[in-house]
């Protein structure tokens, strides 16, 4: 019998925010199995899937992907359970078919992170594990066949498309015909598992699509930590072709990536609030990490924070809904958005999807601005100015990043010897979820380990654009020297 507690130890491959992830290499066809195993166990010792269930699969556009689902998929068989396999599609679209079913699901993805690292995300029926749910499956016990067998990418079974289709639905159901009609959009498709998707979508909306720099090769986009080169092509894009807008997602199509007429590329934390005040959300959760503007703008009856990831979200907008009802929505800094109740407008009605979406948010601001008949980026003239930018120190090791901010916390003069020739002093600190330092001059910096890999990453808050792109830079000049 091997135990998840120790195979965690021993691989390396861990529970991060989002699912188990580790290395390529750490993540062996043994792993893979094993940890499936455990998850269909610990929902079975739940229960919240019977015997001989229905599991839906589907993966991304990683090299290792087809691989790890064929070990996903052996396992799921051998536990006596059927696959449902929906193919190369979004995290959200396998979420939302999954739960319309009332299946359990499966998505191999490591999201935004580099191609040599891949992960596994677990969904119960009703929606992604919580961090109860993590314990659980830690917990497990498993048998591994002897020997193991040889498990080949051509066992995976036919491509099932209705889940796709259902995703798709949900959106032509919910938004007016027509409602993109004279929009001209880009569709940055890279090796998003979206990007097929995302194009038709636009296109029966009524939108003229261009599709853009498609690759064959994974290419790691991270929406709180754009890329240089990311940042040049929508700028050359927005000036070759004149687009009202640039589309994208990171890996797996949970995280938006949406830019303006002028090719800027906007920050999660907004759309996220602009999704949520098209949407008319009554209750909004969000990360300690999210821009302030969310409560500066007065637009939400109610607004909770949590600790970053979506199981924090999540679990902080079921206690909101029990306790005040009425539409419930989160989003995190990254810009993928949750809707853990049902939204009824002009007659329509969305259904609730309670995991991280890209498309929803992207489809609020680009029809928010059509029926305005304003340009994307003035739907930002009507928020406060607050502004953020964050970067991230790869192959930086979690104990250090630990180490340092749990010194920092400890002492204010430390924070201020470090930072006061930035921003001078200090007037609060948060530890919710790292350390979020807020100063007198109303300036944020928040440092914190990433939860899915080893990575340092620091978010920055001030009162314009190049003010906090200044700061973002110098922060990250500081933490480089911590090495």
């Amino acid at each position: 019998m091997t135990r998840i507690a120790d195979l965690m130890q021993s691989s390396g491959v861990a529970f991060g925010t989002s699912g188990a992830r580790g290395t390529v290499e750490a993540m062996s066809n043994p792993v893979c199995y094993a940890y499936t195993s455990a998850f269909l166990q610990a929902m079975q010792a739940e229960d919240l899937i019977q015997a001989g269930a229905t599991i839906v699969l589907a993966g991304d556009l990683r090299s290792s992907t087809p691989r790890i689902l064929a070990a996903v998929a052996r396992a799921i068989e051998d536990a006596g359970y059927q696959v449902c396999y929906a193919g190369m599609i979004p995290s959200p679209a396998l979420a939302f078919y999954a739960m319309q079913q009332g299946s359990a699901s499966i998505m191999v993805t490591g999201s935004h992170i580099p191609d040599d690292r891949n992960g596994i995300k677990f969904n119960r029926p009703d929606g992604e594990i919580l961090k109860a749910d993590e314990g659980r499956i830690r917990a497990q016990e498993v048998e591994l066949p002897e020997p193991f067998p040889e498990i080949s990418v051509g066992d995976l079974p036919d491509i099932h498309p209705a889940a796709a289709e259902m995703y798709l639905d949900r959106y032509l159901d919910f938004l007016p015909d027509n409602c993109l009609e004279g929009a001209y959009i880009g569709v940055y498709e890279h090796s998003g598992v979206a990007r097929d998707l995302l194009g038709t979508l636009l296109e029966r909306l009524g939108a003229t699509v261009t599709r853009l720099a498609r690759s064959d090769t994974f290419i790691p986009v991270d929406t709180e930590a754009i890329r240089a080169e990311d940042v040049r092509l929508g700028q050359q894009w927005s000036a070759e072709y004149g687009f009202d807008a640039v589309v994208s997602t990171d890996g797996d199509a949970d995280r938006p990536l949406l830019a303006d007429e002028q090719g800027e590329w906007l920050r999660g934390d907004v759309v996220g609030v602009l999704c949520a005040h098209f949407l008319g959300i009554n209750t909004l959760v969000t990360p300690v990490s999210s821009n302030t503007l969310v409560e500066a703008c007065g637009w939400f009856d109610r607004v909770y924070r949590t600790r970053i990831g979506s199981p924090y979200v999540i679990e902080q907008m079921n206690q909101a809904q029990a306790q005040h009802g009425g539409t419930v929505a989160g989003y995190e800094a990254n810009g993928g958005f949750l809707l853990a109740t049902d939204v009824h407008l002009d007659g329509r009605t969305l259904k609730a999807l309670p995991t991280r979406d890209a498309v929803l948010p992207m489809l609020a601001i680009l029809v928010s601005a059509k029926q305005q008949l304003r340009p994307v980026g003035e739907l930002m003239n009507e928020l406060p100015q607050r502004f953020t930018a964050s970067g991230r120190l790869k192959c930086f090791p979690t104990e250090l990043s630990s180490r340092k901010i749990a010194e920092l916390a400890a002492d204010n003069e430390a924070i201020e010897s470090l930072f006061g020739d930035l921003c001078g002093t200090v007037r609060s600190t948060d530890q919710t979820d790292g350390l979020r330092i807020t100063f007198e001059n109303d300036e944020i910096i928040h440092l914190r380990p990433s939860g899915n890999a080893p990575e340092f990453r620091c978010y920055n808050e001030a009162a314009s654009p190049e003010r906090v792109q200044e700061l973002n830079r110098a922060c990250m000049e500081k933490l480089e020297a911590w090495r």
